[in-house]
């Protein structure tokens, strides 16, 4: 249910409103709004009774919220949610884009990608430092020790870091060590880790299952924003399809019926989405105009000897093509890169 204010409601009657959610066993979450603020709860099992709430001071009505994923539903917020950094605002009208390599491979080549970005005006580097590989045999990222690289670099270079939490074991360290925990395709239902990020206070990217619908990817966001944890970006990244042309399929087409149904922000990643570097740029572009926030892009310096996902990756120069078609085509579609 929505408790939805009145816009002169005062903090003292919002507060009240707070306190009689909690007298009903619930959890209530307050979600200020452009000219009013509303009080979303969650917790109930069997529907609650509005009279409870509607007699409230400053309170203009309460409102049944149909949408399984209560605070991922624009029911819930009808404002698009900006998640705001220190590195910039992630939402709608800018085009936020996060670059760099598919692993934290060493100092050098990561250093090397964070100046090259900043010289570019990208103001976030994406690397892993935990990596999932299908074979296990492949480089599985350096650890913690990865962690201590990205700290290095973002103290060097003034960038922010996004980077991927596997397990609950280590995420009090990628906690303390990102500025965006990434959630990868395959823990979009490893519930115990999205309570897990719930609890934390650093924005969430959420990586789309690869065999996921949107209303389950929408339910998992759910885990996290009942947790406390309001900062949530979706990411779409491909989806297996029986198309064999490219690694999987960049659903764009799911991006505006997304648009309608959550307020959360949500960004491409057309790197895994293909798998194969020469169709990176052009998907880069149709993100943006598919309504995308943004894009997330695999870099390095020399793409053909990158550790991992070397396929997909692509050097600087591609790089340095597809921000110059995205600078030319964010005026027309109201963005600000």
């Amino acid at each position: 249910m929505l408790v939805v204010m009145r816009p002169n409601a005062t903090p003292t009657e919002i507060n009240r409103v707070v306190e009689a959610i909690k007298a009903q066993g619930l959890t209530p979450h307050p979600l200020p709004g452009a000219t009013r603020t509303a009080v979303g709860m969650t917790g109930n099992t069997l529907a609650v009774d509005k009279g409870l709430f509607e007699v409230l001071p400053g309170v203009e009505e309460a409102i049944r919220v149909t949408k399984p994923f209560k605070l991922a539903s624009r029911e819930m917020k009808t404002d698009d949610t900006v998640v705001r950094t220190k590195f910039g605002d992630i939402g709608p009208g800018t085009f936020t884009i996060v670059a760099g390599p598919c692993s934290v491979e060493n100092l050098d080549v990561t250093l090397r990608t964070a100046e090259y970005l900043m010289s570019r005006g990208v103001r976030w580097l994406r690397a892993g430092a935990f990596k999932p590989r299908t074979s296990p045999y492949s480089f599985q990222g350096m650890g913690v020790d990865g962690l201590k690289i990205l700290a290095q670099v973002r103290e060097k270079t003034g960038i922010g870091i996004v980077t991927e939490l596997m397990d609950t074991e280590h995420a009090a360290a990628v906690e303390e060590y990102s500025d965006v925990i990434q959630i990868g395709t395959r823990n979009m239902q490893n519930f115990s880790l999205l309570k897990r990020v719930g609890q934390c206070r650093k924005p969430v990217l959420l990586k789309r299952g690869m065999s996921a619908t949107l209303e389950e990817w929408l339910m998992s966001a759910e885990y996290i924003l009942a947790g406390g944890n309001y900062d949530v970006i979706l990411c779409e990244r491909g989806v297996r399809t029986f198309s064999d042309h490219s690694r999987n399929t960049l659903d764009l087409s799911v991006i505006p019926p997304a648009k309608v149904l959550t307020h959360l922000p949500i960004v491409v990643d057309p790197s895994h989405g293909t798998g194969k570097r020469a169709y990176v740029p052009a998907m880069a572009l149709a993100g943006m105009a598919a309504g995308a926030d943004g894009v997330m892009i695999e870099i390095h310096p020399d793409p053909d000897k990158a550790l991992s996902d070397s396929a997909q990756t692509i050097s600087f120069t591609t790089m340095d093509g597809i921000l110059d078609k995205l600078k030319a085509m964010a005026p027309v579609f109201g963005r600000t890169l």
